[in-house]
């Protein structure tokens, strides 16, 4: 059976009616061509069924219509009419857990959706949000189909409906395994998380001949929208990967951290690594001296489950860390400033990242732990002309919003604003730690001591000697160690060594958590 030759027979017996359906079902499977397999393969992509095959769990998928065609006519579409219409949808399994998908077939119109396409995309939406299960799209295709106009265009529009209505009910996953450009790229930037391909995938709203129609810039598709480009500068993918077997792997590993829905927890597992393990690394990882560099992710390896975690947004925003792990075997977020990158301040960029990576963990049920090391915001014209009051307020309200539980704990510096922002117990924090080396603190004792003392610094005989004495002073008075704890604003000030522990009981304490937001139809967050 050929696109040409779309009318399947009609047999007048049971058996010969079976035996045609096992052939349509065959020629749907097998595709258009094997030429246009083989034209997929030769830009080293797999084919939209060898995807599905890695996502999900051996031999678990159902698909749905898999008979589908469009009704087009015009353009020659009348005399080519493939089965699936050019997307694959059903649902599977991936480590036993039921999830949905759809995924591209780019061998047929190059991906491009359609009308009859749209609504099998829509449909599996639809039965994902019913069934409470998450979404994982794998999307290869080249945009909306031309041929079909405006039709294609209200396709788009179901989706990105649906999109925005499962978010934060059920986990959607986007998967760039292809291009991906125009209004359809909004999709995946809708959803919660976006993995990319390096080469084989690119996103843009504008590609690159229109850019250099317009500006005269002359740039490639993967300069202007591949996924180094989008993992680094642009924060569109949170993760980036070499080839399609490992970026799919990953996925896996990422749908078993979540839940299935807004309404349960994540998936607990057996863990083997001892509560009350002690780390006396952690006394020699991080310096006492304030301003001597450390890596955060040696820290958080220390504490959690056998050293693993998956990070989120890794390079992009690098000054702060958002962290998928475990903690006695139960799933816990994790925000932590990097004191390699930017000596761990706030800017704009990293606190857009925390506040989509809290309110994710806060949607699904996922305690959050904040690791402060934070100097305060970044100064500069930039970023004060770039709005850092009105991304800073979105970690801000990201974390009061949150009704999870909350742990934080201050392991060095933790100035101004910024300390208040990394979830402080005046914010809303169920539990606030400090280890013996934290300095929380309005600002650092120079710049204070410069402020309060000026005319003593400036009357002084030795200005410098003077200046360091009510450095000195200032540090010894509001600087201490204990001079939050001694106020109540920090919970304890605890042995680094014992971190892990304290963590893990203290989240056992409040997984019984209950709290409810003022009723409202949705907040007003700062954009």
């Amino acid at each position: 059976m050929t696109d040409q030759d779309p009318t399947p027979s009609v047999t007048a017996d049971a058996r010969g009616r079976v035996a045609e359906l096992h052939e349509i079902r065959a020629s749907a499977h097998a595709g258009p061509s094997a030429k246009a397999t083989e034209a997929q393969r030769a830009k080293g992509k797999l084919t939209a069924r060898e995807r599905i095959d890695l996502l999900l769990d051996p031999g678990s998928f159902r698909e749905m219509e898999p008979l589908r065609r469009h009704r087009a006519t015009g353009f020659g579409l009348e005399a080519k009419k493939p089965y699936t219409d050019g997307v694959i949808t059903g649902w599977g399994t991936v480590h036993g857990r039921t999830v949905f998908v759809y995924a591209h077939d780019f061998r047929i119109f190059g991906g491009a959706l359609g009308e009859a396409h749209a609504q099998k995309i829509h449909k599996i939406m639809d039965k994902a949000i019913a069934a409470g299960a998450p979404l994982v799209s794998l999307n290869d295709g080249a945009g909306a189909r031309i041929q079909e106009g405006v039709s294609a265009l209200a396709g788009y529009g179901g989706i990105f409906q649906r999109n925005t209505r499962a978010s934060g009910v059920i986990p959607q996953i986007s998967v760039m395994l292809g291009p991906c450009a125009g209004g359809a790229a909004y999709s995946p930037a809708l959803t919660d998380f976006v993995f990319m391909v390096r080469e084989t995938s690119q996103m843009f709203i504008t590609g690159p001949d229109v850019v250099k129609a317009v500006t005269g810039e002359d740039i490639t598709q993967n300069g202007l929208g591949g996924a180094d480009v989008h993992a680094g500068t642009s924060g569109v993918s949170h993760f980036v990967y070499d080839d399609e077997e490992t970026c799919l792997e990953e996925v896996r590993y990422l749908l078993s951290m979540l839940p299935q829905n807004n309404r349960e927890n994540p998936p607990s597992t057996e863990s083997e690594d001892p509560v009350e393990r002690r780390s006396e690394t952690l006394l020699d990882l991080v310096p006492a001296d304030g301003n001597r560099p450390y890596d955060m992710r040696a820290v958080i390896e220390e504490i959690v489950d056998d050293g693993e975690f998956l990070e989120v947004h890794e390079r992009w925003a690098t000054n702060i860390i958002c962290a998928l792990t475990r903690l006695d075997g139960e799933v816990v977020g994790i925000v932590a400033n990097q004191p390699q990158s930017l000596a761990g301040v706030l800017d704009i960029e990293a606190s857009e990242k925390a506040a989509r990576f809290v309110q994710m963990c806060d949607a699904f049920n996922i305690p959050i732990v904040t690791l402060l090391d934070v100097p305060g915001f970044l100064p500069g014209v930039d970023q004060e002309h770039g709005g850092i009051i009105r991304h800073g307020a979105k970690l801000l309200y990201a974390y009061c919003n949150a009704t999870v539980p909350r742990i934080s704990i201050v392991l060095r510096k933790a100035y101004g604003g910024a300390y208040i922002v990394m979830d402080s117990q005046s914010i809303g924090a169920d539990l606030t730690y400090a280890w013996p080396t934290n300095e929380i603190a309005v600002m650092g004792a120079e710049g204070a001591a410069n402020v309060i003392f000026r005319r003593q610094i400036a009357a002084a005989e030795d200005p410098e000697a003077m200046r360091q004495k009510m450095v000195k002073e200032y540090k010894a008075e509001l600087m201490h160690p204990y001079y939050a704890a001694e106020r109540g604003l920090v919970d304890d000030v605890i042995d680094p060594t014992e971190t892990r522990e304290v963590l893990i009981r203290s989240l056992a304490m409040l997984r019984t958590k209950h709290a409810d937001l003022p009723s409202r139809k949705h907040g007003n967050p700062p954009q």
